[in-house]
């Protein structure tokens, strides 16, 4: 199916400089948003205690903190509504007290003159292995990373490997600036986010690398630029396609799939849509920027072609008993 019918490529490599001004300019921002504002983590990763209270009716906040403040172990929690009116989430520092009562029990008989309530979950996890498991995390994101570098390497040529890790850095840089923008809670859901997003971005670029390297053996022109241009020309209605139909199913678990996986559902949808643009207006112009050769990739392949019919040759040969 042809999303867009063209007659010649479209001019994509001509304004790959203002698409890398602008990549620049948001990843700054990302930057700068990290380093200042610096992430909310849940409990998974900060480690502390979280209970999940649903009311029959509008819940009561500043009653909620009120009687949570009469107790010393959860004086100082955080309060917050959680997809509804009716629900909120209490988030504790991890204390020694805590670990040896029933926690829901404990919230139940704190809150009982707040209203009509069910405790529906309980989460603790200690410092120490919120601190193992950030740290597991991040190295799992790391390895990925220096995988997919050696991968490409080996299936394309190493400019391709490099640009491809940069626009995946590009990618998880912003997707990581929207979620300290947005004050979204860093958990073990979010990492899986963000692995997606990984797994998500490279494909969008292996196919758009593998028209190009299609482009570079059949299409004469032997500039870089107007190859880049026709053929990622020609995987625009794969790729807005392919976008669209995933963006559409993220962003409806993302209205109608609850508090729970929201944050997950929105960093989905931001690596979605940054995903797709790097692989087009990023990976392909760092490929030109690194000085990618394309007479140099011609005579390689004219080589392994003639090494290859060398091979096939001396096979027969042998098989026919001639040599």
């Amino acid at each position: 199916m042809e999303v867009f019918k063209y007659k010649k490529p479209l001019s994509l490599m001509g304004k790959s400089k203002r698409f890398g001004l602008l990549s620049i300019a948001i990843l700054i921002l990302s930057f700068g948003l990290i380093v200042t504002k610096g992430f909310n983590l849940g409990v998974d990763f900060a480690g502390g205690t979280l209970i999940q209270v649903k009311y029959t009716g509008e819940a009561p906040i500043a009653k909620i903190r009120d009687a949570l403040s009469t107790d010393k172990t959860y004086e100082g929690a955080s309060v917050t509504f959680f997809g509804s009116q009716e629900e909120v989430v209490i988030r504790t520092k991890m204390s020694s007290g805590i670990l040896g009562e029933d926690v829901g029990a404990k919230v139940s008989s704190l809150l009982k003159e707040t209203g009509e309530l069910e405790v529906r979950r309980v989460d603790m996890i200690g410092a120490k292995v919120g601190s193992e498991l950030r740290t597991k995390g991040f190295t799992a994101m790391l390895i990925a990373i220096i995988g997919i570098l050696l991968y490409v390497s080996f299936r394309f040529e190493w400019r391709f490997a490099v640009a491809s890790v940069l626009a995946l850095v590009h990618d998880i840089t912003i997707a990581m600036g929207m979620i300290v923008l947005f004050n979204v809670e860093v958990n073990l859901d979010i990492l899986a986010a963000l692995l997606t997003i990984l797994g998500y971005s490279l494909n969008d670029t292996i196919i758009v690398f593998d028209r190009i390297r299609e482009g570079i053996r059949t299409i004469k022109n032997p500039d870089l630029g107007a190859i880049i241009d026709e053929s990622v020309t020609r995987t625009l209605s794969r790729t807005t396609l392919t976008s669209l139909t995933t963006f559409f199913v993220v962003l409806t678990l993302f209205i109608f799939g609850g508090e729970i996986i929201h944050g997950f559902a929105f960093t989905l949808l931001v690596g979605i849509v940054v995903g797709t643009y790097s692989s087009i207006f990023v990976a392909s112009p760092i490929l030109m920027w690194l000085g990618f050769s394309v007479s140099g990739f011609r005579e390689k392949e004219a080589v392994k072609l003639k090494r290859d019919k060398d091979k096939e040759k001396m096979r027969a040969m042998y098989e026919n008993g001639t040599m």
